[in-house]
Formats: C-alpha cells, sequence, structure tokens
C-alpha cells in the first residue's frame, strides 16, 4: 500500500480535506495505483517547531510582518 506523509505547519479541517484529496489522486494516477490503495498521514507542526536559516517561523512570520 503507498503511504503519502506530508509534514507541514497547523491548517483546518477544509485544508486537511483537500490536501489528502488531491495528494491521493494526483499519486493514484502517475503510479497506477487504486485511490482506495493509499494510506495519507499529516503532521502538524507548530511554527515554534521549525525552523529555517537558525530562526523559528514564527519569528519570521513576525519579521515578514513587520516589513509588509
Amino acid at each position: 500500500m503507498p503511504y503519502i506523509t506530508i509534514e507541514g505547519g497547523q491548517m483546518t479541517t477544509e485544508q486537511k480535506q483537500q490536501l489528502i484529496e488531491r495528494m491521493t489522486n494526483v499519486a493514484s494516477e502517475i503510479m497506477k495505483v487504486p485511490s482506495e490503495f493509499y494510506i495519507t498521514t499529516i503532521k502538524e507542526l507548530s511554527d515554534e517547531n521549525i525552523g529555517i536559516g537558525g530562526k523559528t517561523i514564527d519569528k519570521i512570520k513576525e519579521e515578514y510582518k513587520k516589513k509588509h
């Protein structure tokens, strides 16, 4: 059974549903495996648990908002 894992920031229930549906459909089409066989998980990470360039995402967002 194909297994899709998505890791990212917090999402709404609707966003999760759309992401699971679309990722499954695209993978099914490309791999020629029926969508019923896919397992998909979403791991939500809070912004303070993800870092880019030595800064947490919450700090990056804060800096971005100040500039824009």
